[in-house]
């Protein structure tokens, strides 16, 4: 395949990191998702920075590429998920979410990660949206500066349900930042089934000047829940076809958050339906 396959550890919850790291090089996938979080290489414990080196020489080991993934539900608040966010009311709690994601810039950096992964939150309640849109303009400056001086691109997630939810709310923040070099995508190809009014492959050659992160599972029309590979509606080969049309050589990451306990066999099975779409794309392009 000309893309580079990887699975999200928040889909292999249930295993130590070394251990899902192992089973990812086995299963012939070129990296990792790698979202911080109290299991898999928390960004908030005590010795960050030797457990960061030994991360890294691990994926050294293995040939393992990564995007750092800050997606994590309760690494700041055990009671709020995703919370605080970049869009919080509290200027305090909103500077939580800053300074974690100019932590997991020094992370990635450390790690040789291709990209960091964000989202922006849901809107609070009584908020107005141009509110919203500076909190999250004032919170992600900082991140944008780490991430220039670290060489390493920030990729923000359209997210359903948050402020910025759409492709065209990905180029409205970019209006509203000035097009700040580092600021990147990452494309959910579920998420543009779920909410894009183009179809999934029209939506990669639409962003691809922009992408800096891809994540891939199956997913219905109007409903929000990753699927496994043939659960949904999506039509893959296309997909593949217009991913590797664009020359985007970062990673294509299988996310799958809410299968943990069947982690290893996804994993498994997700990396034989890609390479299946793959022929199947291969196939037809020979036609």
């Amino acid at each position: 395949m000309s893309l580079r396959l990887g699975y999200g550890t928040n889909g292999l919850t249930d295993l130590r990191l070394d251990d899902a790291l192992g089973l990812l090089a086995d299963l012939g996938y070129d990296g990792v998702g790698l979202t911080l979080d109290h299991m898999h290489l928390d960004p908030l414990a005590p010795d960050l920075g030797a457990r960061t080196r030994q991360v890294a020489r691990r994926l050294d080991e293995l040939g393992l590429g990564v995007t750092v993934e800050t997606g994590a539900r309760y690494v700041l608040d055990p009671r709020r998920k995703h919370g605080p966010s970049l869009l919080d009311p509290d200027p305090e709690a909103r500077a939580s979410r800053t300074a974690l994601l100019v932590r997991s810039v020094g992370i990635a950096a450390e790690l040789g990660a291709h990209a960091v992964h964000c989202f922006s939150g849901t809107t609070p309640p009584d908020t107005a949206k141009d509110t919203a849109w500076q909190r999250l303009t004032d919170a992600l400056a900082p991140v944008l500066d780490a991430a220039t001086r670290a060489g390493v691109p920030l990729a923000i997630e359209p997210e359903p349900g948050h402020l910025l939810a759409t492709l065209a709310d990905f180029h409205h923040l970019r209006t509203l930042l000035g097009d700040p070099e580092p600021l990147g995508l990452t494309l959910d190809i579920g998420h543009c089934q779920c909410l894009e009014p183009r179809p999934p492959a029209d939506c990669v050659k639409d962003a691809a000047p922009w992408l800096r992160h891809v994540q891939i599972e199956d997913m219905r029309r109007g409903v929000h829940e990753h699927l496994p590979f043939g659960d949904g509606e999506i039509d893959f080969p296309p997909v593949l076809e217009a991913l590797a049309a664009t020359g985007y050589d970062g990673l294509t990451v299988v996310e799958l958050p809410r299968h943990s306990h069947a982690g290893p066999e996804l994993a498994r099975t997700s990396m034989e339906f890609l390479r299946s779409a793959a022929r199947a794309r291969n196939g037809a392009a020979a036609c």
